[in-house]
Formats: C-alpha cells, sequence, structure tokens
C-alpha cells in the first residue's frame, strides 16, 4: 500500500511540473495581451471573455472535476494573470510605485503616515467665521492637527454654492493659525497657486481635478505638499499615474485619498472601495487617508467606514464636521455635529492609538 502511495504521489509531482510549464507558457501569452491592449487602449479586465472562457471549460471537460471545482481553480488562475498584469501596468509610474520604505509626509510638523493614523476634519465649505471657530475649538480640544474647510466648491450645479474663494482661503488660514491648526483646503486653479500656498499647508487636489495635467504639474514645482484625490471614476492605476505628474516635478510629497466610487448602488452617495486601500499599500509607499463622508454621503455609516479603513492600512481619515449641518450650504447630509464628531472620535479611540 506504502508503495502504490509513493507512485501516485510521483505522478502528481509529474502532473504538477507540466501544469508549471503550462502556466508559464500562459503567462507569457498573458503578458502578450496585456501590451496589446495598452496600445489599443483597452481595460485589462474583460468580464465577458472571462466568463465564456470558462462555459467553453465546463462543456470540454470529462471529468472527475465537478463543475464547481472547475470553476474556482480557473477564476483564481484569471485573477492571480489580472493581478499580475495590474503590477505590470503601473511600471510606466517609477516614481509612484518604486518601493523602499513607507514614506511619511510632514506637513508642518505633522506627519502623514509612518505611525498613528491623523484626523482631517472641519466643514464640507468655508461659510462663516463664526462657524470655522466653534469647529476649530474642538479639533483643539481633541487635540487633532488638521483643519479642513474648501473655499473654492466646483459643483455640478451651476446654481449650487461655489465658495468664497480666496476670501475664504484666508479666512480658514486665520482661524487655524488662531487655533494652532493645519490648513487643508481644495485648488481648482493653477494659476492661484502662489497666493493659495501662503495660506494653505496641505493643497488638496480634488476629485473632479484629478485629471487636470496643467494642474498637476504645477503642484509638482511647489513645496507644499499635495493631498490628491482619486476621482470617482477613476481606476487605480490612473490615480497613481496622476500622482506621477507631481512626483516627476519634483514635489515628492503626495498622499492619496479614496474617497469613494460611483457604482449602481443608490443607498450611499459613493462606494466606498476598501479594497483600493489594500491594494494602494501593497503598490506604493505614498500614504493614504480615506474620506469617509465623501465616500458614503450619509453620517450615520461613518465610525463604521472610518474602522473599516483604519483596518485596511489607512494612515488617515477626512470626515465633514459642521456646527449645525441642516444650515450648511453644501453636502450638509454627510456632515458631523459638534457632539456627533465627538463621539466618532470615541468610538475611533481605540483604533487611532492600537489598542482594538
Amino acid at each position: 500500500m506504502k508503495e502504490r502511495l509513493s507512485k501516485l504521489r510521483a505522478r502528481v509531482d509529474r502532473v504538477n511540473e507540466r501544469l508549471l510549464e503550462l502556466l508559464n507558457e500562459r503567462a507569457e501569452l498573458v503578458e502578450q495581451l496585456r501590451q496589446v491592449k495598452q496600445e489599443l487602449g483597452m481595460d485589462l479586465y474583460d468580464p465577458l471573455r472571462e466568463s465564456e472562457q470558462i462555459q467553453r471549460l465546463m462543456l470540454k471537460s470529462r471529468g472527475p472535476m465537478t463543475s464547481t471545482m472547475l470553476e474556482h481553480v480557473f477564476r483564481e488562475i484569471f485573477r492571480a494573470s489580472l493581478d499580475e498584469q495590474f503590477v505590470r501596468s503601473l511600471q510606466g509610474a517609477p516614481l509612484a510605485t518604486a518601493r523602499g520604505g513607507e514614506v511619511g509626509v510632514d506637513v508642518g510638523g505633522v506627519v502623514i503616515g509612518r505611525g498613528k493614523p491623523v484626523i482631517i476634519a472641519g466643514p464640507c465649505a468655508v461659510e462663516h467665521r463664526e462657524y470655522l471657530e466653534q469647529v476649530a475649538e474642538v479639533l483643539r480640544e481633541l487635540g487633532l492637527g488638521f483643519n479642513r474647510g474648501g473655499a473654492f466648491k466646483p459643483r455640478t450645479s451651476a446654481y449650487a454654492f461655489q465658495g468664497l474663494g480666496m476670501d475664504g482661503v484666508e479666512l480658514i488660514a486665520a482661524v487655524a493659525r488662531q487655533y494652532g491648526l493645519k490648513v487643508v483646503s481644495e485648488l481648482t486653479d493653477p494659476c492661484t497657486l502662489d497666493r493659495f500656498s501662503q495660506s494653505v499647508d496641505l493643497i488638496q487636489v480634488g476629485a473632479r481635478n484629478m485629471y487636470n495635467y496643467d494642474l498637476l504639474k504645477k503642484l509638482g514645482k511647489t513645496d507644499r505638499p499635495v493631498l490628491l484625490k482619486r476621482s470617482f471614476a477613476a481606476k487605480l492605476d490612473e490615480l497613481l499615474l496622476a500622482a506621477e505628474y507631481v512626483l516627476a516635478g519634483g514635489n515628492r510629497r503626495v498622499v492619496l485619498c479614496e474617497r469613494g466610487i460611483r457604482t449602481f448602488e443608490t443607498a450611499t452617495r459613493n462606494t466606498l472601495d476598501i479594497s483600493a486601500v489594500g491594494l494602494i499599500k501593497e503598490t506604493t509607499d505614498l500614504p493614504v487617508v480615506v474620506d469617509v463622508s465623501h465616500a458614503c454621503g450619509r453620517r450615520d455609516l461613518l465610525v463604521r467606514l472610518a474602522k473599516a479603513s483604519l483596518a485596511a492600512g489607512a494612515d488617515g481619515l477626512m470626515v465633514e464636521v459642521h456646527p449645525h449641518p441642516g444650515a450648511a450650504l453644501s453636502d450638509g447630509s454627510q456632515q458631523l455635529d459638534l457632539d456627533g464628531f465627538r463621539r466618532f472620535m470615541d468610538a475611533l479611540s481605540p483604533y487611532l492609538t492600537g489598542e482594538s
């Protein structure tokens, strides 16, 4: 019986070697396909073709593998091939994907990455000094370092509140300095960069401007760190290639931001792509933060999404806070009031201190 066992194992070993040879041959063909797809501007993943391949294999199979087992094995092969294609497709962005140890981005003495996760909080839009001061007071009370607020507000509707512009930038900067906080705000026009950077510590590139390459190039020449948000319709390789514009210009202080993508789901404003956080951490040394407010558009889900983001490896969170969300001029439904923000921080305390 032991002799038979040894012979069967030897046969399995020989089959494994044949499989290895075939899988390597397949990998070579898949790499050639990837190159052709990139030249043609095609997506790497074709779900229809994958399903058709599996159906053909099932029809040809004569057992003893069950259809379920066969589908599982080939889907794993296809998944591994797709992952490898994704990694290879990013080789054109050597700075964004260069590995050498996680990068910490210093923002006026506060480091994002390589340590305790940071919290970036504040109202969606700069509206009134009184509101800014009320939020800043709570941020200082909780020992937080970043105050966010939009002064330039790209909106879907031309008739929606568009922000206070440079007056808003100077207003949030004045309040932040008063309370010892760092300013995070969105820049939309490269022509205002010089004036903008005098007041803002971390320059945000919003989702709608991720493809604004003229803006990204100019940010590559500034000495200010950049928070680059993923567009709601962008693939991860596109986010990293956008970061490459800033990095290639000489500015190596880039923080990536996952803020939810647009899907068919309507229960939330966007769909938070938790897998993106893990993939970014596997692909690049750049820090990544998650904007949980824009990711779902609902304040009742913020704690759950924040915990999930930190568990996936996020280096920080962005969350919107307003003294009176019902009166906010933009995105009131996703903003926490001051007490709600305190409860949010209490719920996250074990995750921020490493005690969870």
